[in-house]
């Protein structure tokens, strides 16, 4: 007899009645029918990561304290003597004009771990992964990198550069486009530079990160700037935080350059009209968000020293607010942007708005 979700069977004894119900779902009325046994699922296993030239990385000196940042000899810090102004972001003041300004750091100063008689240091550079010698600076005095190497490294995203600064000497052996492995020796470490680092803080300064605008030495010469690096100026090279980098590395999980942007806390946002993509969203295709786009109004999310962390087409009511303005600052976040040390958007009349540096750097990524 069906009774829904109870059964009720009475039973009869010798003492009466005996009434015993049943919990259960209603299986029809005297079908007979049985519940199939449970299959056990296995679970689909999920394919394994692409390999990438980051599943094997050696540090840029045979300093293998990194991560302990607070240990005394790792990093080189400034004359302030604060270990902190070694590190990556906007670590360090600088004077202008009488006044005292951030100052925004873009790599990490390693510190020499040997020295020779005279106080030099013998500590050898190392490419830290995999890739090809995209550019050799050998004189000293032409940039504040001094001598420099730049390594280019094939990632899913796209080219991502490395950079090794200071340099004493550059190896003999190491060509510009020359295919290189982890663990090459590019050079010896130094204090070379435009402006004079004392032989006591000797260290190299490290960098990782994109590459703004491959038309760079066009844009640089249609604005009568002074350039002699090509493509591989410093203005052009804009790091991510390689302390970051390594620690997300020593944690064992695969690295992915995309999916490590793409976890950075943005900045700020900034509306602007194009004519066409930018190079650095057709270098960098994975970073854009949305169809394709050709020409209108984009709205580019930024990190605090303004790599480009994402970028898609500006909605109507943005696209609305921008009006006939050049651009548009939106979302800023005070904590993320910090002491804002590039001075790329600055706070005037109530209002965030592109600062001298900033008008530099999104003409540069537009060009």
């Amino acid at each position: 007899m069906r009774v829904g979700l109870l059964k009720i069977i009475s039973i009869i004894t010798g003492f009466g009645f005996l009434v015993v119900f049943f919990s259960g779902c209603d299986s029809g009325e005297d079908r007979g029918e049985q519940i199939p046994p449970r299959t056990a699922v296995t679970p689909v296993p999920s394919p394994p990561p692409i390999p990438t030239i980051w599943d094997r990385v050696v540090y840029p000196t045979d300093q293998k304290e990194l991560l302990n940042w607070r240990k005394p000899g790792v990093y080189q810090p400034t004359a302030s003597g604060k270990v902190e102004s070694a590190l990556y972001g906007s670590v360090r003041t600088t004077k202008k004009r009488g006044r005292l300004l951030s100052s925004f750091h873009e790599g990490l100063d390693i510190a020499a771990l040997g020295r020779d008689r005279r106080n030099r240091p013998t500590d050898q550079i190392y490419a830290i992964a995999d890739g090809k010698v995209a550019y050799i600076n050998k004189i000293a005095g032409n940039s504040t990198y001094g001598r420099y190497v730049v390594i280019t490294h094939d990632d899913p995203l796209g080219s991502v550069y490395t950079l090794y600064a200071h340099l004493e000497k550059i190896a003999s052996g190491v060509r510009k486009g020359q295919e290189i492995s982890a663990g090459t020796v590019l050079g010896l470490m130094g204090h070379s530079g435009l402006q004079k680092i004392p032989r006591y803080r000797a260290h190299l300064h490290f960098e990782i990160g994109l590459i703004y605008n491959l038309k760079f030495a066009s844009w640089a010469n249609f604005r009568k700037i002074k350039n002699e690096h090509g493509t591989y100026n410093g203005w052009n090279l804009e790091g991510i935080d390689p302390l970051s980098f390594f620690q997300e590395l020593a944690s064992g999980d695969h690295f992915d350059f995309q999916t490590h942007l793409e976890s950075m806390d943005r900045a700020f946002d900034i509306i602007v009209k194009v004519r066409s993509l930018p190079d650095y969203f057709q270098r960098y295709p994975l970073l854009w968000n949305g169809p394709e786009f050709s020409y209108g109004v984009i709205v580019i999310g930024c990190s605090e020293n303004g790599i480009p962390l994402a970028g898609r087409p500006a909605g109507p009511e943005e696209s609305k607010a921008l009006g006939k303005k050049k651009q548009l600052i939106r979302n800023v976040n005070r904590e993320v942007l910090g002491r804002n040390g590039c001075h790329l958007i600055t706070y005037r009349r109530g209002n965030w708005e592109l600062g001298e540096r900033g008008k530099r750097w999104i003409s540069l990524l537009l060009y």
